[in-house]
């Protein structure tokens, strides 16, 4: 294994326990109990286990089943409705080449995620959105239209939405003004600026910080950190994916929040006990658990 491959070391513990708020344990080495035991060794106790297709929402649905400490979201990924619609000839999503399928796929997958959604370990429907950055224009009518059946589902089984907003902050506030956003919003991954984390703290919505926040040139990521309301503040690793500095570019793990709280708690000017607490109190009120 090189030193790339290697994971980072355990952080110093969290005094105070927290959840990460969204990560994907399916693609992450090791078993899930193992992933647990390391987390919970830094005081991350609890993590909502996110799904991207039908297959990850089923297998996101069953480990919450299997575990108090884990909670559940279900989706298609933004980039999953084009393909189900459209047909994936690369396999870029890790299930082989496929074929097309129209809307009337997109339907049955939908009918899936409605009825996952309802299962009481699954906290929350996500993530969902829209990405103009994978999928090209030919795209977004099957983004768009997921997306607002998944804001649709949630309402209905009053559970979190998860956004996942990629290069399309306009469009993702808009969809939700027209649809109507459920009473309890996230977005994953904040990437939007200060002026945007405005418009979410006006509207409620909670704005999760996932690892590149620690980037060098995440500038705006911090700006809009050190403008969103303390009350609406979340934590996230998204591992396997955004290791925080100084580790970036290895994989992501839950155990590795401590790094992405003490450096949100530098941009916030307070103690990192003072940001622990008010993200385990923000994560529990958010997935309503």
């Amino acid at each position: 294994m090189s030193a790339k491959d290697a994971p980072p070391p355990l952080p110093e513990p969290l005094l105070v326990e927290v959840a990460d708020s969204h990560t994907h344990l399916d693609m992450q080495s090791g078993t899930v109990e193992e992933a647990l035991v390391k987390a919970a060794a830094v005081g991350v106790t609890t993590v909502v286990q996110v799904g991207c297709d039908v297959k990850g929402s089923r297998w996101a649905a069953e480990t919450a089943a299997a575990h108090a400490n884990v909670h559940a979201a279900v989706a298609l990924h933004p980039n999953e409705a084009p393909r189900i619609v459209l047909g994936d000839p690369d396999g870029w999503s890790r299930q082989g080449a496929r074929e097309g399928g129209g809307d009337a796929a997109l339907d049955d997958a939908l009918a899936e995620i409605d009825r996952l959604a309802a299962l009481p370990h699954v906290r929350g429907v996500g993530e969902t959105g829209l990405d103009f950055f994978r999928t090209g224009p030919e795209g977004v009518a099957a983004q768009e239209r997921s997306f607002r059946a998944h804001i649709e589902i949630a309402k209905r089984h009053g559970k979190a939405l998860v956004i996942h907003d990629r290069e399309a902050h306009a469009d993702v506030l808009r969809v939700l003004d027209e649809e109507g956003a459920p009473e309890r919003t996230v977005f994953h991954c904040y990437s939007g600026d200060a002026g945007m984390a405005e418009i979410c703290a006006a509207k409620g919505y909670y704005m999760s910080f996932a690892g590149n926040v620690t980037f060098k040139n995440a500038q705006p990521l911090r700006d809009a950190l050190a403008v969103a309301p303390l009350e609406l503040v979340l934590v996230e690793t998204d591992a396997p994916f955004l290791t925080p500095a100084p580790f970036r570019g290895r994989p992501n793990a839950p155990y590795l929040i401590p790094v992405t709280v003490r450096a949100m708690a530098e941009v916030r000017g307070i103690g990192e006990n003072e940001l622990a607490e008010a993200i385990a109190v923000n994560t529990a009120r958010a997935f309503d658990y």
